[in-house]
């Protein structure tokens, strides 16, 4: 028999007792060090509140202090109370008791995200990480040291086990903020383990994209439900990658529709502005942190459109290519509501390799859920050469150095980024003065690319050519 909570997000009218800042010592350094100053969206959220609502029978199931509010189960007769609570500004249900068997198409699009179509992929991982220029940056010694990196996400299976994930000092964490009683490394969702092995996967002919980052992970989405409530769920993880001090988050999810139609958006809410998961966003861009969060798989479907978040400003959105610089066609279109560019960038989504959480063997993924890490990866490397960068000048150097930065398209974006082009952008202060005047370039011989750097010609995997 089906059975499923009512959820709600109560929003409080003002933060009455709370004298507690919700950073880390690490966030705070990382505060100061940016000169970002602690404002009241720092500060928890009333705890008086909270046990107000909890006496009257809510079961409190994570709180936002960014919207000064909680997620909660209720039944009717406690919302009821609760609405008569001066202290509760505004109610908004988040998810129905509604089985979501009734919608198959739902269900089929959330696990065609999820599983995508995959083969063997041996050899395959390195193609990925040249496209993007990436490992030149990687022979010169940048692999995401220092960079703190968050994977949100829907299921982490053997993530804990798996032989080709780093963990040690690597691994900072995890956090479960959804309400499924299934074990968060349990074979019910492998979708944040396939994603979380393109950045940090290590094997013979296999190199995820970042692999010396340390890294935490969030289960934000339901298994077997599609909901706001999951918006709010992943909004928690963001708040949370913000107290812990993380560099990046890299998110492969996306809302558009969910089991309740009533609550599904339209085309007109991708403007960055109205779901609340493009506000938190934007609200983490201004904490200092970088965001990177995939476009979406509709781009051949009725809906063609991106999904929230990817709709956010000041973060960088993410469409699929092949390893030839194709555009996949299930990659979703841009721009936003509003006009604005979207996806800023592209990296491999179709046949993407990956490492299976099953077997720990090198296979092909697609979906722009695997197209998000790599480049997610890419702006770890980047900030671990250039740590004295903000996010926002991580952010503009790859969306600068990609290849349709002058003719941004509406699949495309501004294109596939270079990580070697991004790291030599000559600044007064760069980090990099032996390459602030160096002469680097392309070129493509017999269908190869090679860079040309000071006069000497390289492959893209760094090495010399004589």
């Amino acid at each position: 028999m089906w059975s499923l909570l009512v959820i709600f997000f109560l929003q409080f009218t003002d933060k009455a007792g709370s004298n507690l800042v919700c950073l880390s010592p690490t966030a705070l350094e990382m505060r100061e060090e940016r000169g970002i100053a602690i404002d009241s969206l720092d500060y928890a959220v009333s705890p008086l509140y909270l046990d107000s609502i909890s006496r009257l029978g809510a079961e409190v199931l994570h709180t936002s202090r960014w919207f000064n509010g909680a997620t909660v189960e209720a039944n009717e007769q406690t919302i009821q109370a609760i609405k008569q609570c001066t202290f509760v500004d505004t109610i908004y249900l988040t998810r129905t008791d509604q089985d979501p068997s009734v919608i198959p198409s739902l269900s089929l699009r959330k696990r065609e995200v999820i599983i995508g179509e995959r083969q063997e992929a041996k050899g395959e991982g390195l193609k990925q990480l040249a496209q993007l220029s990436l490992l030149p940056l990687h022979k010169a010694g940048y692999k995401g040291q220092g960079i703190r990196v968050g994977i949100a996400d829907g299921g982490f299976y053997n993530a804990d086990t798996l032989d080709s994930i780093p963990r040690g000092k690597q691994w900072l964490g995890y956090a479960d903020l959804t309400d499924s009683q299934h074990d968060f490394f349990g074979p019910e969702g492998n979708h944040g383990t396939l994603c979380l092995s393109a950045i940090m996967g290590q094997q013979e002919n296999y190199q995820g994209a970042a692999t010396e980052a340390e890294y935490f992970l969030f289960r934000t989405e339901e298994h077997s439900t599609e909901s706001p409530k999951e918006i709010d769920n992943w909004i928690a993880a963001i708040e949370m990658a913000d107290s812990l001090g993380l560099h990046i988050v890299s998110t492969s999810l996306g809302y558009t529709t969910f089991d309740n139609q009533e609550m599904n958006f339209v085309y007109a809410d991708m403007d960055g502005r109205t779901s609340r998961g493009a506000q938190a966003a934007i609200i983490a861009a201004r904490k200092g942190m970088l965001l990177v969060v995939a476009m979406g798989n509709d781009g051949d479907k009725v809906w063609h459109n991106l999904a929230t978040p990817a709709d956010a400003d000041s973060i960088l959105s993410v469409g699929a290519v092949d390893v030839a610089g194709e555009i996949a066609a299930f990659s979703s279109y841009g721009p936003s509501a509003d006009g604005r560019v979207k996806p800023e960038v592209c990296a491999v989504g179709a046949g993407t390799a990956l490492i299976d959480p099953a077997t720990n063997e090198v296979m092909n993924g697609n979906g722009t859920s695997f197209a998000c890490p790599l480049i997610a990866g890419m702006a770890a490397c980047l900030w671990s050469a250039l740590p004295q960068a903000t996010n926002m000048e991580i952010r503009e150097r790859i969306i600068r150095s990609a290849d349709r930065y002058a003719q941004p398209h509406e699949q495309y974006g501004y294109g596939i980024p270079d990580a070697w082009l991004a790291y030599t952008q000559a600044t007064t202060n760069s980090s990099t003065p032996e390459l602030q005047n160096s002469s680097i370039s392309k070129i493509i011989q017999n269908g190869h690319i090679y860079i040309i750097y000071n006069e000497q010609l390289y492959d893209l995997l760094g090495n010399k050519i004589n």
